[in-house]
């Protein structure tokens, strides 16, 4: 693999889509555990948000690593921890990515022991994880903007 630069209209387009999914799981009933899991509609809505979500945040971390260093890792976990090691995220950052990669796959994999109060919990409380990787990423960016492509 050879490495060339970073689509800045990929990363743009993604972080769009997480934006979109964020704002969607947000019209869910996420003040209280209860009324989230009252209706099973609300917990399959929330469960393909947060799976999708997780997706394009991982999509844009295998992008930068295959555009920015040409790294092509095959497993979701195996991007977390490399943008960790090439340093586009913190070792710490790389840690909560590599979790995130993880329940991606539990999601997907496992689906059937994906409980509603897990969800309810990543959903209500833990998007600031999201945010802090795609705030790092875009960070990255432009402090690299030899390796970024600017939209034509």
């Amino acid at each position: 693999m050879t490495s060339g630069r970073v689509s800045r209209t990929v990363v743009a387009d993604k972080v769009a889509l997480i934006r979109r999914l964020l704002d969607e799981a947000g019209t869910l009933p996420l003040d209280d555990l209860d009324a989230f899991r009252r209706d099973p509609r609300m917990v399959a809505a929330g469960e393909s948000y947060l799976r999708r979500t997780l997706e394009a945040l991982l999509d844009i971390a295998r992008h930068v690593l295959a555009k920015g260093f040409a790294r092509g890792p095959s497993e979701y976990a195996e991007v977390a921890r490399q943008l960790g090691e090439v340093r586009v995220v913190t070792p710490a950052q790389a840690d909560r990515l590599v979790r995130i990669a993880r329940y991606r796959n539990r999601l997907v994999h496992v689906y059937d022991q994906v409980t509603a109060p897990e969800l309810y919990e990543l959903l209500a409380r833990r998007q600031g994880d999201i945010d802090e990787t795609v705030g790092a990423i875009a960070d990255w960016m432009a402090a690299h903007p030899d390796r970024v492509a600017e939209p034509e």
